[in-house]
């Protein structure tokens, strides 16, 4: 926080930060609010859309859980599963349907969720606590908005910082494990997306684990989803 501050501050002479005011009324919604748009709902190119959205949506959201819950060490020890993972992805649903609704960006799961972790945060209070405290940004939004962009990036390589963590839980001994690991943590900043990611990182993890002849690690499910993920390279 300091040192998006004194970033801030800095950038003033420089011309990097524009002062925009201080505080101002929210804007009304009514031109925004429920704009949807019916006309080629059952056509091919809307289909393709929400096809690659379902698919940008599920996996940005599923890597992120998985990265945030690991840090926060309430992924199960033994099965590796994550608790209420259901209820997380319906949140995740209902706050993505929301917020179109509302015309906004989407608001699903997001990495920066990990600074919030780091300092203690671990149930729905810290997302709770947070959410007032955009409820009050909107009134002061003039003042956050001149805030620019080269003072937060600072914030979120420490936050990048905290996910690589987890690095160190790759065994890096077995080929079929720690290629798609990598290759999964080389496609994010790459493609500038978790869910290429995750999906080139599942690719390549099925592959591997057929090269080295470990077909008992794999399911049909992974097979399938790996077609689907080629498919989805070739054709979209």
């Amino acid at each position: 926080l300091i040192g998006i501050l004194v970033t801030t501050v800095i950038g003033i002479p420089m011309g990097i930060t524009e002062y925009n005011g201080v505080i101002s009324m929210p804007h009304s919604i009514s031109d925004i609010f429920c704009k949807f748009e019916w006309n080629h709902i059952w056509s091919l190119d809307m289909f393709v859309v929400v096809f690659t959205f379902l698919f940008i949506d599920l996996f940005d959201t599923m890597g992120t859980l998985i990265g945030v819950c690991t840090k926060a060490d309430m992924v199960d020890k033994e099965t590796g599963r994550i608790p209420r993972l259901k209820e997380a992805f319906m949140a995740d649903a209902i706050a993505t349907t929301v917020g179109a609704m509302f015309g906004t960006s989407t608001t699903t799961t997001y990495v920066e969720s990990a600074s919030g972790v780091a300092q203690g945060g671990r149930s729905g209070l810290t997302a709770f606590v947070i959410g007032c405290c955009f409820i009050v940004t909107l009134f002061f939004s003039p003042l956050f908005l001149s805030i620019p962009s080269a003072a937060t990036a600072p914030a979120l390589i420490i936050v990048g910082l905290l996910m690589a963590e987890q690095i160190k839980n790759v065994n890096f001994d077995d080929f079929s494990e720690s290629i798609p690991a990598f290759v999964c943590m080389l496609m994010m900043p790459l493609t500038y997306s978790i869910s290429n990611g995750i999906l080139i990182g599942m690719i390549t993890y099925v592959l591997m684990n057929m090269i080295c002849g470990k077909f008992k690690k794999l399911s049909p499910a992974m097979y399938i989803l790996a077609i689907l993920f080629i498919l989805k390279y070739i054709l979209i």
